[in-house]
């Protein structure tokens, strides 16, 4: 039986240590011949106020591992501490696809420095990237930082409509 991804749920901020937790058991337990990776997909980022790099996660909560699935497998992966279970079904979980890993690794694989947090400033003038609005323009209103959101300004039909929007949903305009 061929390897596959799946993905699973994790206490959010303890990807790591549940990471550590599931490489320690798959030694303890002599099943390194069925399982293969096992990724957190996050970045680092420099943010440039705090003058520190952050391990930022692209999926809080979840983690990817490669392995064969078998009943053995399963109750070591779901009775591994900090795990709460496999994504999408609580038996027979399907595997990740393989388009949507080889996004996820090849957005791993593009670090090679810590990348810096985007600063925005009020009244700067935005491009929206994701969501209904994408491609449209839009000037910002308020800056949330400990959310890491913003209030945009959209005007459609010329009303204006404000938008709330993560930092990795807009880009600046040069």
């Amino acid at each position: 039986m061929s390897m596959q991804w799946y993905a699973v749920h994790t206490l959010s901020g303890s990807e790591d240590r549940a990471m550590k937790a599931l490489g320690q058991r798959v030694q303890m337990y002599e099943l390194d011949d069925r399982f293969g990776r096992v990724l957190v997909p996050s970045e680092t980022v420099y943010d440039a106020k705090t003058k520190r790099t952050i391990t930022r996660r692209f999926y809080p909560g979840y983690m990817l591992v490669e392995m064969v699935l078998d009943n053995e497998t399963w109750h070591l992966v779901k009775n591994t501490p900090k795990v709460t279970g496999f994504v999408g079904g609580s038996r027979n979980p399907p595997p990740v696809p393989a388009a949507e890993v080889r996004k996820i690794t090849a957005m791993l694989s593009d670090e090679e420095e810590p990348r810096p947090v985007m600063n925005f400033d009020i009244g700067e003038e935005v491009r929206l990237t994701e969501g209904r609005y994408a491609s449209m323009r839009g000037t910002i209103e308020e800056i949330n930082e400990t959310r890491g959101k913003l209030r945009v300004i959209i005007n459609i039909f010329g009303r204006p409509v404000p938008t709330e929007l993560g930092f990795h949903q807009v880009e600046k305009l040069s």
